[in-house]
């Protein structure tokens, strides 16, 4: 019997006996299996003897469209559609270089991540097989097609695996292309799946539960700690990635994270096991409909101290400025800006400050910027302001972007609190 990802193997190599899961390879040459201990070794396939103790549990069903897979369906269970991207949680080892690279499809997480069984259908489908810092506008166009064709199809939930570098942009895009009946999970791995301190197991457990769950958002499932006991589910316009390396990276800016999942319940199908702790779009409020229409010509420039004035000498159709404190740049500058829009092009100011609204009514610096035409970004994140205002410009009237700017549509923007009079 020939063995396949997703089996049980026992493998001797030079009198050297391993017992583990196959895993998909990313070389036809090696053979990888994920041990007890949760290390992965590689093998050598031609040095290698191998015997198959258990099958594989997932029987692909083939044909259907190019890029996407089925799996045996339980007519008691929803059907949840499991997009991949690539990333670190649909990553493996190349044993040719050692290093991580994005290769299974969404079959391979199915087999690699046995806990996903008898928790729902799945549908599975690949829209790209990229690293996260490879992530581009076109790609996001194809995602929010590919999702918005799943829920006509009758997804009850999807979930995209996605690289953590650029989750919290591609998260926002599909916020605003997407008006969606049902949840729409992102999540991924900060550590791949050979290391045994690897968050993908829980976290595409966690982000399948959220899909079974009422919250009708794009939403970001990650660790909400250093622990294997909960994860966060982040607003997709409202979440940052804010460690290089933690599993509890992603953070809720300005707020507690929209709900959670108690990775502990959830095996015991306790109905606490996903909870919410703000308002949310529930279930079937919305009808489905794609705006995926973009102006990938737009920037976002950080102002700094002693920045070289050419910076601001674009040739653009969108600008966002990421300025210091209360939205503010060197007075230099301010010119720049105003010629900017008198050219027809948007200028919005947001703050590099983690915390905190955008307001230029304080300071003569501020003002001068509101008098050149520049637009506040309220407390909207400067990677959300990007990524909405290259969807404004596509979606919305010219004489309207400002207004579109100012006013929240998916959550980006949080209600302003004021002193009770």
């Amino acid at each position: 019997m020939s063995a396949n990802p997703g089996d049980r193997v026992r493998v001797e190599r030079d009198g050297t006996v391993n017992e583990g899961v196959m895993l998909p390879s990313s070389t036809p040459d090696h053979l990888v299996v994920k041990l007890d201990s949760g290390y992965n070794v590689g093998v050598d396939r031609e040095a290698a003897d191998v015997d198959v103790l258990e099958s594989n549990v997932y029987e692909i069903e083939e044909g259907g469209e190019e890029g996407s897979s089925e799996v045996e369906f339980d007519e008691d269970l929803p059907t949840i559609s499991l997009i991949s991207t690539g990333g670190t949680i649909a990553s493996t080892v190349d044993y040719r270089t050692g290093a991580v690279t994005a290769q299974f499809d969404a079959e391979d997480v199915l087999r690699a991540v046995p806990d996903l069984a008898g928790r729902a259908n799945y549908r599975g489908r690949v829209v790209a097989n990229i690293l996260s810092e490879n992530m581009e506008p076109p790609i996001w166009q194809e995602l929010a097609q590919a999702v918005h064709e799943e829920i006509e199809a009758g997804a009850d939930g999807v979930v995209v695996m996605h690289g953590t570098d650029t989750m919290q942009y591609s998260a926002s895009a599909l916020a605003f292309m997407l008006d969606t009946p049902v949840p729409v999970v992102f999540t991924g791995s900060q550590r791949s799946a050979d290391r045994p301190s690897s968050d993908n197991v829980m976290n595409a457990v966690c982000a399948v539960e959220a899909a079974k769950a009422d919250a009708a958002e794009v939403l970001v499932c990650m660790h909400a700690s250093e622990s294997d006991d909960r994860c966060a589910l982040h607003r997709g316009t409202r979440v940052r990635k804010n460690h290089t390396s933690r599993r509890d990276a992603f953070e809720t800016v300005g707020a507690k994270p929209l709900g959670e999942v108690d990775y502990d319940l959830v095996d015991e199908e306790d109905a606490e096991a996903v909870t919410f702790r703000r308002d949310y779009q529930a279930r079937g409020e919305v009808d489905l409909a794609l705006h995926d229409d973009l102006n990938p010509d737009v920037e976002l420039v950080k102002f700094t101290p002693g920045m070289d004035p050419s910076f601001f000498d674009l040739d653009v159709d969108g600008l966002v400025v990421e300025g210091t404190g209360l939205g503010h740049v060197h007075t230099d500058r301010i010119e720049q800006l105003a010629d900017l829009v008198d050219d027809d092009v948007p200028v919005v100011m947001t703050s590099q400050c983690l915390e905190g609204r955008v307001c230029d009514r304080v300071y003569d610096t501020g003002r001068d910027l509101l008098d050149a035409g520049v637009v506040e970004g309220e407390d909207v994140l400067p990677g959300t302001a990007k990524v909405k205002l290259m969807w404004a410009l596509a979606n919305v009237d010219e004489g309207s972007v400002a207004e579109t700017m100012r006013t929240p549509l998916a959550g980006e923007i949080t209600e302003q609190s004021r002193p009770w009079t």
